[in-house]
């Protein structure tokens, strides 16, 4: 069998997939349609040509003129299960997924229309397509920490719909420590608790996650590599890392796939998972994340398991809902 295949066939968790950068351009005409809203664009053609970025903020800005289709719970429910449909493809089991509240708030889109409509979908996927998932609370960190509060103010009556809260768009000038005080009131609520750093910011924001959110899981990673102690303080937490390849190319985070940080990391023995960010926008879902890198530098298939395993094992699921898990890419690399 062709590692290609092999990983197709792989049972896997997608934990850093932005239910946002899962609107394909198809999706986006169809609900501009239905909503009578104008885009910028004549064509799904024009649409892809537009996704020709080369750093994160050129991206967000395209990422947010699409978002402003979605209005309805029919909208979001129709997002999350395109999302799923495709997840289930690659054989992804399970999925934890990011929601930016304040990009729909922020355009008069009430909160319970976002949530109900994005579980509607989560529900939907695991009765019509056996995968499970759960739904993170992303605050914009171009934001103040006043606004993010009050978003979490605003999620009190849904905290039954979600697992945990996040933390994305642009990082460099905004630190982790610009929101200490909502991530502590959120893992007061009994919240679980990630953040991107160091993915365009320096290794410092890394530590400032770790040190003062307090997070459970770590998004992208990538610079801790530069940070020796950094490096080994990961390795010794067994601090899960949700890396991004076809989103670190996209962005020039990385300049070739070749020159990806994956295997020294698992050479040093972090806690690494492959996801595919904001497919739509990046060229890939959760397969093509795991086959371009592993032609590009020659991963194992020890490694594509051992990055599986840990997708499961640093997700939010139970520990037994792990183990089981587990034990289903333990017989798959066995068979």
């Amino acid at each position: 069998m062709s590692l290609d295949a092999y990983i197709a066939g792989l049972p896997k968790a997608e934990l850093h997939l932005h239910i946002e950068g899962s609107l394909e351009p198809e999706l986006m005409f169809a609900l501009a349609q239905r909503n009578g809203i104008s885009i910028p664009f004549d064509s799904v053609e024009a649409v892809r040509a537009a996704y020709d970025f080369s750093n994160l903020q050129d991206f967000l800005d395209i990422y947010y003129a699409g978002a402003k289709v979605l209005l309805t719970r029919q909208d979001f429910e129709d997002l999350a299960f395109a999302y799923f449909r495709r997840a289930a493809a690659d054989n992804v089991r399970h999925a934890e997924i990011f929601f930016d509240p304040q990009t729909h708030t922020d355009r008069g889109v009430p909160f319970g229309v976002v949530v109900e409509g994005l579980s509607a979908g989560m529900d939907r996927a695991k009765a019509e397509l056996g995968v499970t998932s759960g739904l993170i609370l992303s605050f914009l960190r171009h934001l103040t920490e006043d606004e993010a509060f009050a978003t979490l103010e605003m999620a009190k009556p849904y905290l039954h719909h979600f697992i945990g809260v996040g933390l994305d768009s642009s990082e460099v000038g905004h630190p982790p420590s610009k929101f200490e005080r909502v991530f502590a009131a959120s893992r007061e609520l009994g919240l679980k608790l990630c953040a991107h750093a160091g993915e365009e910011g320096p290794p410092a924001y890394v530590h400032e996650a770790l040190d003062l959110l307090h997070i459970d899981r770590m998004d992208h990673g990538n610079r801790s590599m530069e940070d020796e102690a950094l490096i080994e303080r990961l390795a010794a937490e067994q601090m899960t890392l949700t890396v991004c390849p076809l989103s670190n190319l996209k962005l020039c985070v990385v300049h070739d796939l070749k020159d990806h940080p994956v295997p020294e990391m698992l050479r040093r023995g972090l806690h690494v998972t492959l996801n595919s960010d904001d497919p739509a926008y990046f060229g890939g879902y959760v397969n093509e994340n795991y086959s371009q890198l592993a032609r590009a530098v020659d991963l194992t298939r020890e490694q594509v398991t051992q990055m599986a395993i840990n997708s499961f094992e640093g997700s939010f699921l139970p520990d037994a809902d792990k183990a089981a898990r587990i034990a289903e890419v333990r017989a798959y690399a066995a068979g």
